[in-house]
């Protein structure tokens, strides 16, 4: 129990350390209504939260039976994870936000169990839905990439 308490303590103390560093971030333009320094201190504050209960809780963190061992399929699982979200990040500009969200979205749900047919048509209507509720209705572009040729 005390590792759990020293760890949770230990990344508050990286969340701090990073919420000073973004602190004074200012951009020399902003394109989103809320700045950019909003979200990464929104995020930090909000992981503060969850590691300063992990830190204070009454009981130790108990692996039950039910959940799944961290065996050589899991961090098949995790390692497939990060390279997808690597992948993401290389694609976003060039591709545009759909695409690599579906090129990305698509193995991700099949890794997870999920049927070809189900994974496509999920993902595809969710990166949809995403595109569409950033750009319209909270006003944050994202790239089109390859699909700017569709729009106007």
């Amino acid at each position: 129990m005390i590792l759990q308490r020293l760890f949770a303590l230990a990344m508050l103390a990286v969340c701090a350390a990073l919420a000073v560093m973004a602190w004074p971030y200012q951009a020399a333009f902003s394109y989103e209504p809320v700045g950019p320094r909003a979200y990464p201190l929104l995020m930090l504050g909000l992981m503060g939260l969850g590691l300063l209960y992990l830190a204070i809780r009454p009981t130790p963190i108990v692996r039950k039976d039910d959940e799944p061992a961290l065996d050589r399929e899991t961090l098949t699982k995790i390692v497939a994870c990060i390279g997808l979200l690597i992948l993401f990040a290389a694609t976003f500009e060039s591709l545009g936000f759909i695409l690599s969200a579906v090129l990305v979205g698509v193995p991700m749900a099949r890794l997870y169990g999920g049927s070809w047919l189900h994974s496509a048509v999920v993902v595809v209507a969710m990166s949809l839905l995403l595109y569409w509720l950033f750009d319209r209705m909270m006003d944050v572009p994202l790239p089109l990439g390859l699909l700017s040729v569709l729009e106007n």
